[in-house]
């Protein structure tokens, strides 16, 4: 492909400024790191967050750059350059088109909020399958293109490899993609040049400040994937937006879509409705209202989080045309996703679940959840993520304790805070809340596996330990180093260690 084919045809999307140079030159592959350029690539020079591109163009022309795509003025020599008004939003539209457009062969389904993501897409796959579909899926935990698992780098990956992705499911003949959208990938334009189907919107709480500044900034983020599901001009048929509108985020988001809605939820009229919600130790149960009509669903997912995430992803199997009596044959074969809610079971006579919650909305979902599961105490392990949004710290410190017995402050990943420092601050928030529950007991454990060994080793029969804020993840960040780290291993280490009385 010549520069000129890869740019002209998108030049109506591309904010072009100016163009110099030989524009036929051969483009052999696309890059916006310098130290991957090699003989006949495209060189986009974005400006991030720590480093700007502009700054390495000399080393791309002596690596031997085909041409570059800049965003100001840069001597770059004799190679053909194209200036354009955002290099940024440039990369996923030169990407999508490099990658000849997998996104218009997919059916894109994008799924946004703060939290239940991973689980309505997992959900959401599961019943697209369960229907015969070829599913891939990227988030949280994992990137899935058929039988492969690739671990996941980023909750929604760069633009570049974004659009790889994309092209590897096409090539391997799949017809759809469920993937969670962050607001990051939103606000740093990774989507871009990436047309969705369906969107889905989950919740909206705090979360992320540290990048978004205010909750306004964080909205418009989420927003921006809704605003964008425009039907005009489309090829793809059949557009649609599904919305919580128990959220009160969700009269907004709603309000920014061009194609049809449906609206679910428990407590106000919506499209999508659970009636005679039924939660236990085993699962949940309700009566699906929905526009194509009604069905008992059985779920062994726990909590009334779940029934959001359910319905969630029972509007997008509707949508995408399966039948009731599918969407419900599916969901029973629906299990936990790894690190939400799931359990570690290793012969003890008390409950340990691991969980990814880490904002004070999740974490307030898992302890309300646990609330209908208990018969004993509730024992809360958790820590705040150093590094990232500090305002949070003092509310999920009031969360753990309103719901819980005993309490085990710990570290998170700290990265490159003084991890007593961030404990500090989530007890604060302690304080605040015993002056009510003065009965509730804590304890700080800067050292994440002491802690979870203390809140093990505090159990006795009928409690339960929950252990919130990793889930799935394998590692701790301490300062810049991942090291590996694991809770459920280490609560299994943990509990095999207190049944042998070693």
């Amino acid at each position: 492909m010549t520069l000129d084919e890869l740019i002209s045809p998108i030049q109506g999307r591309l904010k072009v400024l100016e163009r110099t140079g030989d524009q036929r030159v051969t483009i052999s592959g696309l890059t916006d790191d310098s130290r991957t350029v090699e003989a006949g690539s495209l060189f986009v020079a974005v400006k991030g967050e720590r480093v700007d591109g502009h700054a390495f163009l000399d080393r791309v022309v002596a690596a031997g750059a085909a041409a570059v795509v800049v965003e100001r003025d840069a001597a770059v020599g004799s190679i053909a350059s194209v200036r354009v008004q955002d290099s940024r939003e440039a990369l996923g539209i030169l990407g999508s088109r490099f990658y000849r457009d997998p996104s218009a062969t997919l059916r894109m389904i994008g799924v946004t909020g703060t939290n239940g993501k991973t689980t309505t897409t997992y959900i959401v796959k599961t019943m697209l399958e369960a229907a015969s579909r070829q599913v891939g899926l990227i988030g949280t935990v994992v990137y899935l293109i058929g039988k492969e698992s690739i671990p996941a780098s980023h909750t929604t990956p760069g633009a570049l490899e974004l659009q790889r992705l994309f092209a590897r499911m096409v090539e391997a003949r799949l017809d759809t993609v469920v993937m969670e959208v962050s607001s990051h990938a939103l606000a740093l334009d990774r989507t871009t040049g990436s047309e969705f189907d369906v969107a889905v919107f989950t919740n909206l709480t705090q979360d992320h400040l540290d990048f978004h500044v205010d909750m306004e900034s964080y909205f418009q983020a989420k927003r921006k994937l809704f605003a964008e599901l425009e039907q005009a001009g489309s090829s793809k048929p059949s557009k649609r937006a599904i919305v919580n509108v128990d959220d009160p985020w969700g009269g907004r988001i709603g309000e920014a879509c061009t194609v049809p809605v449906w609206t679910y939820g428990l407590r106000h009229q919506a499209d999508l409705r659970a009636e005679d919600v039924r939660l236990s130790p085993t699962g949940t149960t309700f009566t699906l209202r929905s526009p194509l009509g009604s069905c008992a669903i059985q779920s062994r997912l726990v909590g009334e989080h779940n029934v959001y995430n359910l319905l969630a992803a029972i509007g997008v199997a509707l949508h995408e045309g399966l039948t009731l009596d599918q969407v419900r044959s599916a969901i029973r074969a629906v299990t936990n996703v790894p690190g939400r809610f799931e359990l570690v079971e290793a012969g003890q006579d008390f409950t340990v679940v691991v969980d990814y919650a880490h904002t004070e909305d999740a974490l307030v979902r898992l302890l309300t959840a646990a609330q209908a599961l208990r018969a004993g105490r509730i024992i809360t392990v958790f820590g705040c993520g150093g590094d990232r949004d500090r305002t949070k710290r003092p509310k999920m410190g009031r969360a753990a304790v309103q719901y819980s017995d005993v309490v085990v402050l710990t570290s998170d990943n700290p990265r490159t805070e003084d991890p007593a420092a961030i404990l500090r601050e989530v007890e604060v928030g302690v304080k605040e809340a015993l002056s009510d529950r003065s009965q509730v007991r804590y304890r700080m454990i800067a050292d994440r596996r002491a802690a979870i060994e203390a809140a093990i080793h505090e159990a006795k029969a009928g409690d339960m330990v929950l252990i919130a804020g990793k889930g799935h993840e394998d590692y701790q960040i301490l300062g810049t180093t991942k090291h590996p780290f694991d809770d459920r291993k280490v609560a299994r280490e943990t509990i095999g260690t207190l049944r042998s009385g070693v």
